[in-house]
């Protein structure tokens, strides 16, 4: 692609990974790779756009009922869609019907947008990742279809080594950390045309693995704060993301808005959580 090219307006579809988690402010909201992008963008075009529409826990039927004709509405310059890994995660699964969802969705947002962004999400190595690998590989080889026939990009994030490192991950096992997302931010923003600042493929220094006692008692918080919850939420048929609204979206109005930021004297372009809703 040109380098340096122009977006002055960008457009977050999705679930947890999008919304943020599990990249923590000091304040409990959470940030992650879409903000950090949006900051970015920001700084290079004045009177740039935003709107998150990501909630967290969303399945693909849920991403496209609730945030595609909000997106599509706003005609951003680019659209991200995450979506279907909840899907294909669920210990049943259609993956050929959540693909037929993908690609309703991606067809109705690829025809509003200048540039569709879809991703190969990362994946945690381990049991649960090579449990799932054969979905989550049926849902990336389609993602890459779609590509093809929307002339969409594809960031593929699956293959990298090093956001697999489980340094990289929240203690929920499920979503990245601070310097996981920052990373997919790195990614998306040279797949978008724009010259590296950093490689987010570098593996991380090597370490000297934990001690028996010391994974035990992790695996221990790990069941106990994340695993039983999660798993009391599907046998009740809840989701963590019951009752949200995206960031940016309206549920009063039914619609999403655009959110810019103000420029503070020399501190430049600050948290999106800071910026204004726009007219």
């Amino acid at each position: 692609m040109e380098m340096n090219a122009t977006y002055t307006s960008f457009v977050a579809v999705g679930d947890s990974f999008t919304e943020g988690m599990s990249d923590a402010l000091p304040d409990g909201s959470y940030r992650g790779w879409a903000d950090l992008l949006a900051m970015r963008l920001a700084a290079r075009h004045p009177g740039f756009r935003y709107a998150n529409l990501a909630v967290r826990g969303k399945l693909i039927g849920q991403i496209a009922e609730e945030q595609t004709a909000a997106a599509a509405a706003l005609g951003a310059d680019v659209v991200t869609l995450v979506g279907g890994l909840n899907d294909v995660l669920r210990p049943k699964c259609d993956v050929d019907l959540v693909c037929a969802r993908l690609e309703q969705t991606a067809a109705r947002l690829a025809d509003s947008c200048g540039r569709l962004v879809l991703m190969r999400s990362p994946g945690r190595r381990g049991p649960v990742l090579e449990r799932f690998r054969p979905r989550m590989e049926h849902l990336f080889d389609f993602i890459d279809e779609l590509a093809e026939r929307h002339d969409a990009l594809v960031v593929d994030l699956f293959s990298s080594e090093a956001l697999g490192d489980a340094r990289l991950w929240a203690e929920d096992r499920l979503h990245l950390n601070a310097e996981g997302h920052r990373r997919v931010a790195e990614a998306v923003w040279q797949a978008l045309g724009h010259a590296p600042e950093s490689d987010w493929r570098a593996p991380l220094p090597p370490s000297a693995p934990a001690g028996w006692a010391r994974r035990r008692g992790a695996d221990l918080r790990f069941a106990r704060e994340h695993l039983v919850p999660w798993i009391g939420r599907r046998l009740t048929g809840r989701s963590s993301g019951d009752g949200r609204s995206g960031a940016h979206f309206d549920a009063a109005l039914g619609r999403a808005y655009w959110v810019s930021p103000a420029l503070a004297g020399s501190g430049g372009i600050g948290p999106v959580a800071t910026w204004q809703r726009a007219a």
